[in-house]
């Protein structure tokens, strides 16, 4: 892979955004990348995954003279790139049985910024930027942006990032809800490390179960989330981790969960 990087170690998978000199700008190749690299994620061994990106920031969303080229074909239409360049990143994601960690180190715009937003935990530098960055060029937020930021933040401020175009900063970015946590740039790498370590010592097909019911929340009624919640429930109670969590528990030791 030329514009993607991946590593495992110890459980963690790692995924890096590799084209610094173009601010990590998504080429449709680059995004078919990133979506092979989500699929591999998928790997029983894999307990967590930590989406980063190498440079000065993390992504700054479409790299705009590829659909211009792609433009002059009559049969090309934009619609085709959202559908085979970013729904796919952002389903993998979601569809993912296993946390995934977002490491925002600098800018993060337009499809971006809305990758990150569709992690389960996003840990920025407080010298990153985001912005939606649509508005600027007539487009409206894609890669999930419709549906995570009214959720994440209310319509009132999806309205003003959106039509403002407004920059938000790491700190503001956590005041609206938008993100977990804003460390010092220097601290990002320890940070996300140490969360990273941390959920994948955890009872990783609990978490998978814990995010079908989350992605379920989103269309499902209370009492349709009521049973779901009571049929994920008995699925997490046949686990090795939650037998080993409850004779923990009552041994008063620390439990050893293998993610099954």
């Amino acid at each position: 892979m030329s514009f993607i990087q991946t590593k495992f170690d110890n459980g963690i998978f790692t995924i890096t955004l590799n084209r610094p000199e173009k601010y990590n700008c998504f080429t449709e190749s680059m995004a078919i990348e990133l979506q092979k690299a989500l699929e591999e994620a998928a790997s029983k061994e894999i307990r967590c995954v930590v989406l980063k990106a190498s440079g000065k920031a993390f992504c700054a969303g479409q790299d705009l003279p590829e659909v211009v080229e792609r433009g002059k074909d009559k049969q090309y239409d934009l619609a085709d790139t959202v559908r085979t360049s970013y729904n796919p990143i952002i389903r993998a994601i979601r569809n993912l049985k296993k946390p995934v960690v977002c490491a925002v180190q600098g800018t993060a715009a337009g499809a971006g910024a809305n990758i990150a937003f569709a992690c389960d935990i996003v840990i920025a530098s407080k010298k990153a930027v985001f912005i939606q960055a649509f508005s600027k060029i007539g487009l409206i937020p894609d890669s999930g942006g419709t549906f995570f930021l009214p959720r994440l933040v209310g319509l009132a401020r999806t309205n003003a990032l959106y039509l403002l175009d407004e920059n938000i900063s790491a700190e503001k970015a956590v005041e609206l809800g938008l993100i977990y946590k804003a460390v010092d740039h220097e601290d990002l790498q320890n940070e996300v490390d140490a969360i990273a370590e941390k959920l994948a010592s955890m009872p990783t097909k609990g978490f998978g179960l814990y995010k079908q019911a989350v992605n379920q929340s989103f269309e499902n009624d209370l009492e349709q989330q009521l049973t779901l919640e009571a049929s994920l429930q008995s699925e997490a109670g046949k686990t090795h981790d939650y037998k080993e969590g409850v004779n923990a528990f009552l041994e008063k030791r620390d439990p050893e969960f293998k993610g099954e």
